[in-house]
């Protein structure tokens, strides 16, 4: 018998013996009935009725005890039970454990064990009400996400029976640094001591690259190295495993990476090279399941599809994952930044479960090289850091703490975002949402604040303790599209209970249930084709968001990576680069192409330009963790065809280009897509591509005629082609705003257009005045307050709302902004949904007052917010008297006539459309 054959058998007759207790398990919740439950799962996950309870259940199932297990110690093992539980076995307390999220065993007294026996499960999930759980309100245990997306009780991880000799192995960890050396952290029961403990690694293939000798204690510590080992990498995921036998009585295996992280210099460093992180926001969530993953294939399938989008990190959200997660991560190369679940009130009781549950977490997962970082706090949840010095104090002593607890990872004191603040950490992230074209230059502006260190990300309170050479990361950002709603429905069409969840979120927006009636009621199907073409179109906004976002990100070589909120969508969320079933988006096989190590970024001077046009490009090209070769060329093609040499680069760098394009000729208005293509030595090193919306000419023949009081509407008119006269001549009367005399006019057969971009104040609806027939009402006074009609019943019955301060804004939860391409507006090119050439005539108001059935006809442009609430309108019609009005919120006056082809395009067609209404000549009588 050769060496590792005996290594073999040995290990396997000291292996403990297990037995899975997962299956169907009696349930009842509460005075409900008794009904067959499925472990692992929470009871959530199983019972419609039970989707939003929290309270008592009870957990029963029997047990055969296997022949031959009664002579050693008997372990009940649990994965984890939300959120505390009694545990008997045949009627008798065994134990109890509180939290909910990390597994805990307890050793089933031998008197006790029958040939079958019966195990009971008293399980509690808190709700807020201190009293009637005076010992672990929700709002003070460790909860995270269960505040947002439904409660989550029960044995949501496995149960198993496990046989061992009461000579084991209690704990491993591992520490494995890059110059091959290994400590090893042992721990091993008191009837253990003095036993003689073997220590040894195998690489992948088996072979034994090192050993070592110990004696069994309660803290023992053993030293290994392995010459010049195989690094860990998300490129390179090499693992070995650590095995300790303890005499004849007890083995484990662990497996381990040798792989170092630090945060030095403004740098991310992974094994002492340059780590351009590429992340995106896990969650953790499963489709039927909810915290319960459905296999491990399911976990490897996900993990094929977070490397395929490009991503070399998933930062596991204020949860702690199935353990399969982290062994697939580590399998797969996929970086991990794990989180401490937040609590609600941050009271004394509450800081202890926090550093308890970091406790269970590093006992439990610090083995694994995929982790390389851990947050305390999430966005000041749970504490308040901006008025209290304590919980800064407290923040400040756990990450002293958890940095001597784990030397091998990074610490982030709190992932922070507007208004809150680091008080003293590893990483410099900060969080922030804009969408684009609606917040452009908001993202531009925030973006260049924190690539230059901006002093907002850290506490200005006098007790920050900033080195000054934190790595930059925006950890969180991003924008929502929408999943295809038939792909989220079952087998026989019925919805997820999920579908009726998130009316409390978002002013109602984030609500799914009815969203394909919303659509029709809205007929937008003329706007969009179809409900397929509208979710088609949504996911490639939020393509077109992103990539702006990253390629902003991109061009300052200060910032060390991002995390996208987020790798999946989650319920109601729906922000993910996949859905809650793993269905990805339309964007899933060219996403990589932005997402990567090396991108282009072109930056043209504006986003829309006139056929002939030369059109300045500011490129950059970044290089992250990789570097530009000598000899390398940046080619384009497509619209417009050249190239340009590009200077050798090292990493984490940004090399400058400037072109000038000139735009192919057209004789209509048309998307011109430019194709570039990063090429050295016949290799492709990045491609990238940027669209610019192309108009031909203007031809401003036989145009109507247009009167203007307000000087500066007749200078940008007339500086159109526009011939202006007087209002007894125009064919139609452009304004700002209305009063009552343009009110009379245009009901005795006159056409407006109001250009309501929010320049001229008003009644918050278009018009400047009151009118008379309000007066009376005014002078109402009921319950102390002035009485006021609704601001759509002054003719033209139509509101002016701001957007800030509205779930209009959509930074988050975002709007989908569109113009109709039909009639006058047919020419427009692109669409339906707002692209990047219509950044600078974005609306910053809207119009409301209409309703649904004129979405289809008179509402020209407009937007829904979510999943397809809150129908707003940019660009509306209205019949008033004989006449009517054209109204719309586009800023089409900020740059001089015909600056921006978008801005005059869209005011012909607005013109055009005042033009042809129809106006009633006949007098009442």
């Amino acid at each position: 018998m050769d060496r590792a054959q005996a290594r073999a058998e040995q290990t396997q007759s000291a292996a403990r013996r297990s037995l899975s207790l997962d299956g169907v398990w009696q349930f009842r919740h509460e005075d409900g009935p008794w009904r067959e439950a499925h472990v692992p799962s929470p009871w959530q996950a199983e019972f419609s009725d039970l989707v939003d309870t929290s309270g008592y259940a009870v957990y029963k199932r029997s047990f055969t005890l296997p022949e031959g297990w009664g002579a050693g110690e008997l372990a009940l093992k649990f994965g984890a039970v939300s959120y505390f539980c009694e545990v008997l076995l045949n009627g008798a307390e065994v134990g109890s454990h509180e939290g909910a999220f990390l597994p805990f065993e307890i050793v089933l007294p031998a008197n006790l064990l029958k040939a079958q026996n019966e195990v009971e499960v008293r399980v509690t999930m808190p709700s807020a009400d201190h009293r009637a759980y005076p010992d672990y309100p929700f709002g003070e245990v460790p909860h995270g996400k269960i505040s947002w997306y439904g409660r989550i009780g029960g044995l949501w991880q496995s149960v198993s029976l496990e046989a061992r000799d009461a000579r084991h192995i209690e704990s491993v960890a591992i520490a494995a640094g890059i110059d091959g050396a290994i400590s090893v952290d042992l721990g091993f029961t008191a009837a253990a001591a003095g036993l003689a403990a073997r220590v040894f690694v195998e690489d992948a293939d088996g072979k034994l690259v090192a050993e070592t000798e110990v004696s069994a204690g309660a803290d023992v510590t053993a030293g290994l190295s392995v010459a010049s080992p195989k690094l860990w990498s998300p490129d390179s995921p090499n693992l070995y495993t650590l095995t300790v036998e303890l005499a004849d009585a007890d083995a484990v295996t662990h497996s381990f990476g040798f792989r170092s992280i630090e945060a030095r210099d403004g740098k991310l460093l992974l094994n002492g090279e340059p780590l351009y992180m590429r992340g995106a926001l896990d969650q953790d969530y499963y489709p039927d399941g909810i915290y319960t993953p459905p296999s491990l294939e399911f976990l490897e399938d996900q993990a094929k599809k977070a490397k395929h989008l490009g991503l070399n990190l998933l930062r596991c959200h204020i949860k702690v994952p199935d353990p399969r997660y982290y062994d697939v991560a580590d399998r797969f190369g996929l970086l991990i930044w794990t989180e401490i679940p937040n609590v609600a009130n941050f009271t004394a009781k509450a800081a202890a479960r926090m550093r308890q549950t970091m406790e269970g977490i590093l006992k439990r997962d610090r083995n694994h090289p995929s982790i390389i970082a851990w947050t305390i706090i999430n966005e000041d949840w749970g504490t308040r850091m901006l008025e209290n010095g304590e919980h800064r104090q407290w923040v400040k002593d756990t990450y002293d703490w958890l940095k001597a607890k784990d030397t091998t990872r990074l610490v982030v004191d709190n992932s922070a975002c507007f208004p809150n603040f680091h008080v003293k950490t590893d990483i410099n992230d900060y969080h922030y949402y804009r969408s684009v074209p609606e917040r452009r230059q908001e993202w531009d502006d925030i973006t260049a604040q924190f690539a230059a260190g901006a002093d907002w990300t850290f506490s200005s309170l006098g007790d920050a303790e900033r080195r000054g050479d934190e790595p930059l990361i925006v950890s969180e950002f991003g924008v929502w599209g929408l999943p295809d709603p038939a792909k989220l429905r079952r087998k026989d069409g019925s919805e997820p209970d999920w579908f009726e969840t998130g009316s409390l979120w978002g002013d109602g927006v984030a609500l799914p249930h009815g969203i394909e009636e919303r659509f029709g009621a809205l007929d937008l199907d003329r706007t969009f084709g179809s409900f397929d073409g509208f979710i088609e179109a949504v996911q490639w906004y939020q393509f077109m968001n992103l990539r702006y976002e990253i390629e902003t990100m991109r061009e300052h070589a200060s910032i060390m990576g991002y995390v996208i909120t987020e790798f999946t969508d989650v319920h109601w969320e729906a922000n993910g680069l996949l859905d809650i079933e793993r269905n990805p988006r339309v964007f899933h096989d060219v996403f990589a192409e932005i997402n990567t190590d090396i991108v282009i970024v072109p930056r043209p001077a504006r986003y829309s330009a006139y056929a002939g046009e030369a059109l300045s490009f500011a490129i950059k090209i970044a290089t992250g963790g990789l570097s530009i070769p000598e000899g390398a060329v940046l080619r384009w093609s497509g619209a417009v065809s050249g190239e340009a040499s590009v200077a050798t680069a090292g990493t984490v760098s940004t090399v400058s280009i400037d072109a000038e394009l000139t735009m192919p000729a057209a004789s209509a208005n048309q998307m011109a897509r430019i194709d570039f293509v990063l090429e050295a030595g016949g290799q492709v090193l990045a491609r990238n591509s940027c669209d610019i919306a192309l108009y031909a000419a203007r031809n401003i023949s036989g145009l109507p005629s247009i009167a203007a009081a307000d000087p500066k509407l007749a200078d940008y008119a007339s500086g159109l082609g526009y011939r202006v006269v007087p209002a007894a001549e125009a064919d139609l009367v452009l304004v700002h705003a209305v009063d009552g005399g343009d009110v009379e006019a245009i009901k005795a057969g006159a056409r407006y257009v109001i250009l309501a971009d929010g320049s001229v104040k008003t009644n918050n609806n278009l018009r400047t005045d009151m009118p008379d027939g309000e007066l009376p009402h005014r002078s109402i006074v009921a319950d102390g307050r002035k009485f006021r009609p609704s601001l759509d019943q002054h003719l033209p019955g139509i509101s002016l709302v701001e957007r800030d301060g509205t779930i209009w804004r959509g930074d988050w939860i975002a709007g989908f902004s569109w113009v109709r391409r039909d009639g006058p507006f047919a020419d427009i090119p692109g669409g339906p949904i707002f692209d990047l050439s219509f950044s600078d005539v974005v609306p910053h108001h809207l119009l409301t007052g209409f309703r649904p059935w004129e979405y289809g006809s008179n509402v020209h442009a407009g937007m829904v917010v979510g999943w397809v609430h809150k129908p707003a309108a940019i660009i509306g019609e209205k019949r008033v008297g004989r006449g009517g009005v054209v109204a719309t919120t586009f800023r089409l006056t900020r740059e001089a006539p015909g600056a921006d082809p978008v801005a005059a395009a869209l005011f012909d067609a607005v013109v055009q459309t005042a033009k042809e209404l129809k106006v009633d000549q006949e007098v009442f009588g």
